[in-house]
């Protein structure tokens, strides 16, 4: 995609760029209702959602098609930015961009949410567009939950949702060495091959034990009784639990 030269069949060779001036002159007349304005600056953004789209190579999407609803999302900055904020309009623009590309990928994706939880989604997206347009900056989960009257986890969950599927085998870091992967960072540190093994190993000692052994050790160390309780339970002296518990643990070091 970064190697092609036409796109939605616009030559990206010739896009022209605004500068920060002309771009607020511009949004001005359009505001005003000059659509010559604001066909201007949609054609002088066009390298802004360029830029954008660049980000999402790696997704495999048409790059055509993120290009059109990339320009949906520049058409709506341009739409809502408000010029009497002391905001260039490229910070403000850049979120829109992504997020309407953000909004059509996670309609066309393969995993699917509920549609209560997409719903809510949607009215995330919605408020957190209408904020972002009357204070010119990305509102926080507790703003979006104040202006939708709904728990701040409803929020989180479907702002999760929305989240773009990352592979397990992306690279997050590279050294000049082998590169650290998403897996590296969340796989289970307790649940290796090594500790299954040992479970294992661990199960068939304990299952060599003779029936008595196997109960004081259950209700000394998965009950959490002391050994003058196991006593009374088993009818034997303290000193024999004591001397069955060690003999029992001593046959599992063996057989491990």
């Amino acid at each position: 995609m970064l190697g092609k030269v036409e796109i939605a069949g616009v030559n990206t060779s010739t896009l022209k760029v605004l500068k920060n001036d002309e771009s607020m002159e511009l949004l001005r007349r359009a505001r005003e209702g000059d659509m010559s304005a604001r066909n201007r600056l949609i054609e002088g953004n066009l390298r802004l959602v360029l830029s954008v789209i660049q980000r999402f190579a790696s997704r495999g999407e048409n790059a055509d098609d993120l290009f059109q609803v990339g320009c949906v999302g520049l058409i709506k900055a341009i739409d809502n930015f408000d010029t009497s904020q002391p905001v260039k309009f490229s910070t403000y623009g850049v979120p829109m961009i992504v997020g309407e590309i953000r909004r059509y990928l996670r309609d066309n994706s393969s995993i699917r949410v509920s549609r209560s939880l997409r719903d809510t989604a949607y009215k995330v997206l919605q408020a957190r567009e209408r904020l972002m347009a009357d204070g010119q900056r990305e509102p926080t989960v507790e703003q979006i939950a104040k202006e939708l009257d709904i728990p701040r986890e409803e929020v989180v969950f479907a702002l999760d949702a929305m989240s773009d599927p990352v592979s397990l085998y992306e690279p997050v870091y590279s050294d000049a060495g082998d590169a650290l992967c998403v897996m590296d960072q969340i796989r289970d540190t307790r649940n290796t091959e090594d500790d299954w093994a040992n479970r294992i190993a661990l199960k068939d000692a304990f299952g060599r034990l003779n029936e008595r052994e196997r109960r004081i050790l259950s209700m000394r160390f998965y009950e959490g009784k002391t050994q003058m309780e196991v006593s009374g339970e088993v009818g034997i002296s303290q000193a024999q639990v004591s001397r069955l518990e060690k003999g029992a643990i001593n046959t599992i070091r063996k057989n491990l």
